[in-house]
């Protein structure tokens, strides 16, 4: 293996085509060496006071994507790789979240996210042969969903927009629109007319 760097586009097109993630190759590299680069960035985000604003640019600066000013995002935040998480407008995201987004996380605009929230995009195979290998998922979150607090989202779920996952809840399925659901695994509550 020649370990070498992959550039952002290149892993962004890699995990969109959900191509595995081997032990060893340079795709893994290149993850290891921009974790690096998200522990620098999310430590000056959660080891001090920043301002929205200086928040934003953190975020922008760890996603490599614009954040806009709309958005209002509470420290502390955890994510090992973070390029590959795309925010929309008026997105709100409370603190101590967590997102593996490796395997592409997208939110959409006006998505309100509780306290404690992880988002998932990897998982590995349950045969042991290839177990240490990585398999992406993204996970999309349509626009005016509302997460509650302590969830947790599981790679390739996406949730459709105006839903509601309750707090604590599993979610191990795609979401319809205008649904809550709860529960581990979540289930469909009711619809939302």
């Amino acid at each position: 293996m020649s370990n070498k760097v992959l550039n952002i586009e290149k892993i962004r097109e890699l995990m969109k085509a959900e191509t595995p993630i081997e032990w060893g190759s340079d795709l893994l590299f290149s993850f290891g060496e921009y974790a690096q680069e998200a522990l620098k960035i999310t430590m000056e985000l959660n080891s001090k006071y920043n301002s929205p604003q200086r928040i934003r640019e953190l975020f922008s600066e760890l996603t490599a994507i614009e954040i806009d000013e709309s958005c209002f995002i509470i420290p502390p935040f955890h994510t090992e790789f973070g390029k590959n998480t795309k925010i929309g407008k008026n997105v709100f995201i409370n603190s101590c979240c967590r997102f593996q987004d490796n395997g592409g996380i997208e939110i959409g605009d006006k998505t309100m996210i509780g306290p404690n929230v992880t988002i998932v995009t990897l998982n590995h195979d349950i045969n042991p042969e290839t177990r240490i290998n990585s398999t992406p998922k993204p996970v999309k979150i349509r626009e005016n969903v509302w997460i509650g607090a302590d969830c947790t989202i599981l790679p390739g779920v996406t949730i459709g927009k105006n839903s509601v996952i309750g707090a604590g809840s599993v979610v191990t399925k795609d979401v319809p629109d205008n649904a809550i659901v709860a529960g581990n695994p979540a289930k469909l509550i009711k619809k939302i007319k």
